[in-house]
């Protein structure tokens, strides 16, 4: 192998070598330049987000007005709509679509495959991802997964509608239910697909920052966002082929006539018991959720670190405990594989070992509550300015420190047994993982937009997205806290029959009024966004936002290879602000009496 490709040590050669012939094709679809597939990555995210916000739309006008009808449903939706009110099979279908669209297109595709892509190279100098080609093959077969979720959307029995876990024995019998034929076939294949998409990313991510660094750049002078990349990546590679196994089982139960999970099943249907014995569908739950509470930290940890590097750029001040803040990201990824099981008090799990999971459970907030410190820290006497960017991180942290402070009733065995499955778990991950997931992408978005497009969005439509958002998010979510309090379970379609609940009905209706405009507001984004890709302020310098780290030492409009001459060397860490009496120090500058 020609080790000068892959030793940090030597200088890179010059741009000319790495110019080559392109095309419509190569350039825009089939490119090979990373920074050109985050763009990919995050527009396809911004399409599937579209899509599952709608469908919280559909499903919150129906909590809000179970009783009456709209025309105008039927017409869109057919029989799924009869009479103009969603059916029961319809309403299933769409908060299973919803969930699974939001935690893996959007906030784990969309996040990471978009700021691993654009930042990885830039950050740490390097020309491009160790493996361009295989960067290329991680973002078609998320689209390719992208395109089979989007069938079963249109196929006559309907998507999946197990839930976005797609727990058995629902989804092990076709059978079982409209959502659990051909749509919850395509839901696994769509899956398994986007698991080996994340899983050529996250190796590429990693073999990149651990053998492409630029000279000077020492693990110890990289960015908080690469250091989170990195962990995410790590817990990517080792948690989703679990999820892969569980669909692979999943699947034989379907068609193969195994009892991996099924035990002991009578059809009311059919009138006769199903000859499945020796299964458990706990297992099922045991390999998804050794994926889905690293999944949690796969979302928030890249958001995390772009939150870190935007907060320290914009307080003006070096971000505080840097070695503190990488330590705690170490100990979240070791400790999210060490709770699972904390989504399965009332499952009959022992006692005992419940008591194990709660205690690491509550552990794994002492670096969430390090990172905060940190952060508040950051901003305390920082010369703040206020973009909408940093608008976003601050939210982050809001949101963190509101839904995560709420994670500790769940994390208690014995709490749990009463909130469990209620909107108290709603308010909760949406809050710590669906809004702050957001707002970390908004920031990385409104932050980095010159870097991926030379020129600006608008700060006024920003900041009116910012304030209409955050506002929003508590509006909706905080209630359902109370909610859950009460006992109310999330899923159903109608309260309004339920005695002990038919009381929130004028609260539901709140709730889905402020989820219609904080939905119509991300339009605003939208347009910000598009408008400004090719109408924006143009961006005059390199540095605009007076950062140290090395993307901002590329052309305006970097091309494939992103230096033009030498990849510059790094002689100091990301976050000299304020010091010897200057505002900011790049990492390319050369520490005194050094040669």
């Amino acid at each position: 192998m020609n080790t000068a490709m892959i030793s940090p040590q030597l200088k890179e050669p010059i741009a000319h070598e790495h110019k080559h012939k392109t095309n419509f094709v190569t350039k825009y679809i089939f490119s090979l330049d990373h920074k050109m597939i985050a763009k990919q990555y995050l527009i396809t995210g911004i399409i599937w987000a579209i899509l599952g916000g709608a469908m919280s739309v559909l499903f919150r006008i129906q909590l809000a007005y179970p009783d009456k009808s709209f025309p105008l449903l039927e017409d869109l939706f057919g029989h799924w709509a009869r009479g103009g009110k969603i059916q029961p099979e319809f309403y299933y279908a769409l908060i299973t679509m919803h969930g699974t669209v939001l935690v893996f297109f959007v906030l784990t595709a969309g996040l990471s495959g978009t700021f691993a892509n654009l930042l990885i190279p830039l950050q740490v100098g390097a020309r491009d991802m160790a493996s361009p080609l295989m960067n290329m093959l991680s973002y078609w077969f998320f689209l390719l997964a992208s395109i089979v979720m989007l069938v079963s959307l249109l196929i006559q029995t309907g998507p999946a509608a197990g839930g976005w876990t797609s727990y058995p024995p629902l989804s092990a019998l076709g059978d079982a239910s409209q959502g659990s034929k051909t749509g919850m076939d395509l839901w696994l294949a769509a899956m398994a697909i986007f698991v080996i998409s994340q899983l050529l990313a996250g190796l590429n991510y990693i073999s990149t920052i651990l053998s492409l660094r630029t000279k000077g750049m020492a693990m110890t002078r990289l960015p908080l966002t690469i250091w989170a990349l990195l962990f995410t990546a790590i817990l990517s590679t080792l948690s989703f082929p679990v999820l892969l196994s569980g669909f692979v089982l999943l699947l034989f139960d379907r068609h193969g006539g195994t009892s991996f999970y099924l035990s002991d099943i009578f059809l009311a249907s059919t009138q006769k018991a199903l000859p499945n014995e020796g299964g458990s569908a706990i297992l099922y739950q045991h390999l998804f959720w050794f994926l889905g509470h690293p999944e949690v930290y796969i979302i928030i940890m890249p958001a995390m670190g772009l939150v870190s590097e935007v907060m320290s750029v914009n307080s003006r001040k070096p971000i505080f405990g840097y070695i503190a803040m990488v330590g705690s990201l170490f100990a979240i990824c070791v400790l999210a594989f060490l709770v699972w099981a904390h989504h399965m008090f009332i499952t009959g799990l022992n006692p005992f070992l419940g008591s194990v999971f709660v205690l690491l459970t509550l552990l794994i907030a002492v670096p969430s509550a390090i990172k905060v410190f940190n952060w508040l820290t950051t901003l305390w006497k920082g010369n703040i300015r206020f973009t909408p960017a940093m608008l976003f991180a601050i939210g982050f942290v809001s949101m963190f420190i509101s839904g995560g402070l709420t994670g500790l009733f769940l994390g208690n065995s014995t709490l749990d047994i009463q909130l469990h499955d209620t909107y108290f778990v709603i308010a909760h991950f949406h809050l710590v993982m669906g809004v702050a997931g957001m707002f970390g992408m908004f920031c990385g978005i409104y932050h980095w937009f010159p870097k991926m497009y030379g020129r600006f969005m608008n700060s006024t439509l920003g900041h009116i997205h910012f304030w209409v958002t955050f506002a929003g998010a508590y509006l909706i979510f905080w209630p359902m806290y109370y909610e859950g309090l009460a006992g109310m379970p999330r899923r159903y379609l109608d309260y309004s029959s339920w005695i002990s609940f038919n009381q929130f009905g004028g609260l539901n209706r709140m709730i889905s009024m402020v989820a219609v405009i904080v939905f119509a507001v991300q339009f605003l984004f939208i347009f910000n966004f598009f408008y400004s890709i090719f109408k924006g302020r143009r961006m005059m310098t390199r540095n605009p936002w007076q950062a140290n780290t090395l993307e901002w030492t590329t052309p305006i409009r970097p091309g494939h290879g992103n230096w033009p001459g030498d990849i510059p060397e790094v002689h100091r860490w990301p976050y000299d602000y304020s010091k010897d009496g200057r505002e900011f120090i790049p990492q390319t500058e050369a520490v005194f009496g050094e040669k």
